[in-house]
């Protein structure tokens, strides 16, 4: 402290403007040495700031802009640190063809607007990168571009194959000795993701199932004695049959559908099945099935399974629903209705859950305070509290033990006969759907803010997938 060593001359000393040829140079010397250390310090925060990179990956949730705003408002909260958050046009493939979206561009309003907004706001896909033995070439782009562009955080969020995408972008610290704090974030409807409790936008999604499943039996009830006598709906899940079970939550006083759930973890058989369905129709008047895509038969081979793959080399399903259809016709001779809930599932944004919204939040925000903690190879997740009262927080969990590992239904959720969830599951998911969280409203349906989508101008070489 320049005014301890020289108290009576430190004010005269820092005036410029007066002639002190009679003060000490040792607080002339001291007052140079206080401005280079300050120019010094400002010029090295700039350095060690680094920007930030956001991406989302694989399919979309009604809540995952939700986590995008938080991220980028909890960002903002870390100036010395963070620099701007770059988003990446569809997904990692931003990152690859430098394709970087400027969020500060936005406006505050438009960012929080996202929370309202289902689908991606910034572009989704896609794309598992291969080993790094495999291809090199995707990574030391991705370093290119991240040194480029002063990137040291990345955010990733996704699924299952994008937590392994993100598990091999942390190990870029090591293997191509670039600095980079990698968190993934989980988002998926098919709530696969190991250890974490649930998943942000599976809540949204069963709410919409559980609700359109009620709301579609009761319409089938009602025209059962003349018309329709078997409805089938389905629903997502590849290989885990948290979806369909979420249909479960559509039981109340007034309706006992779903009558009969068909989930991939119970291997299908046609003669029991058939047998359900007669015996229902018969004693209910009518027949509401919920089926998740996933349902395989006694071979192991999916019921709707096709030739064609999806980016993540997984088998492209759908058509579980008329084939059971179709079972119908033929075996019961019974007249019946399906439906493919598809998209709507997922993106029903009019009716998320509360809960789901705030999780999706919740996952945002600690990714920001992991990654400036100085974590990498970590995900935010969600840990269910003790007690009857519902309760949860936000953990880390490395992404080792997350990523490729898929948590199914568990088999003591399932009924005895296999065709149903028991009380367990319900206490499970109940809630999850809890609490409404209605987007504003225009002209009688959701209102929605544009974005500038505004992109950083480019540094490199055009890259070529």
């Amino acid at each position: 402290d320049p005014e301890t060593i020289c108290p009576d001359s430190f004010k005269i000393c820092a005036n410029p403007a007066i002639k002190v040829p009679q003060t000490p140079r040792i607080c002339i010397l001291i007052l140079v040495i206080i401005r280079y250390l300050n120019f010094i310090q400002s010029i090295s925060g700039e350095i060690m700031k680094k920007n930030a990179f956001y991406a989302q990956s694989g399919g979309v949730t009604s809540v995952i802009n939700a986590t995008a705003a938080a991220l980028i408002l909890e960002a903002k909260k870390y100036k010395s640190k963070i620099g701007k958050v770059y988003a990446g046009r569809n997904g990692i493939l931003g990152a690859l063809k430098e394709e970087l979206i400027d969020t500060s561009k936005e406006s505050i309003t438009a960012i929080k607007s996202l929370k309202a907004r289902p689908g991606g706001a910034f572009g989704s896909c896609r794309l598992k990168l291969k080993d790094l033995e495999e291809n090199k070439r995707e990574y030391e782009r991705l370093v290119e571009v991240f040194k480029a562009h002063n990137i040291g955080y990345f955010f990733y969020n996704g699924g299952n194959d994008s937590a392994d995408t993100a598990y091999k972008v942390s190990q870029i610290s090591k293997t191509l000795d670039y600095p980079i704090k990698c968190i993934a974030i989980p988002k998926t409807v098919d709530n696969d993701l190991a250890i974490t409790d649930c998943c942000p936008g599976f809540g949204s999604a069963a709410k919409y199932i559980a609700t359109s499943t009620m709301e579609a039996s009761l319409d089938v009830e009602s025209m059962s004695e003349t018309s329709t006598k078997v409805f089938i709906l389905e629903v997502m899940g590849r290989n885990a049959g948290w979806m369909a079970a979420s249909s479960a939550l559509a039981k109340n006083s007034s309706t006992d559908a779903p009558h009969i759930i068909l989930l991939p973890e119970v291997t299908f058989n046609q003669q029991k099945f058939i047998s359900k369905v007669k015996n229902i129709v018969k004693t209910k008047g009518y027949c509401v099935i919920v089926a998740s895509e996933g349902v395989k038969n006694s071979k192991g081979n999916f019921l709707a399974e096709s030739d064609r793959k999806d980016a993540f080399g997984h088998t492209q399903l759908g058509g579980v629903a008329p084939y059971l259809s179709s079972l119908i016709n033929t075996k019961l001779k019974l007249k019946n209705h399906w439906a493919v809930s598809d998209y709507l599932q997922r993106s029903a944004r009019h009716i998320a859950s509360k809960t789901d919204l705030l999780h999706a939040e919740a996952v945002g925000i600690h990714a920001v305070r992991y990654a400036v903690k100085g974590m990498n190879g970590v995900m935010p997740v969600i840990v269910r509290g003790k007690g009857e009262k519902y309760t949860w927080s936000i953990e880390p969990a490395p992404l080792s033990k997350i990523a490729n590992v898929e948590k199914k239904l568990p088999k003591s959720f399932i009924s005895k006969d296999g065709f149903n969830v028991n009380a367990k599951a319900i206490k499970y998911l109940q809630p999850l759907i809890l609490g409404e969280a209605y987007p504003k409203f225009l002209n009688g349906i959701p209102k929605l803010e544009k974005l500038k989508l505004i992109e950083v101008k480019k540094k490199l070489p055009k890259w070529k997938i």
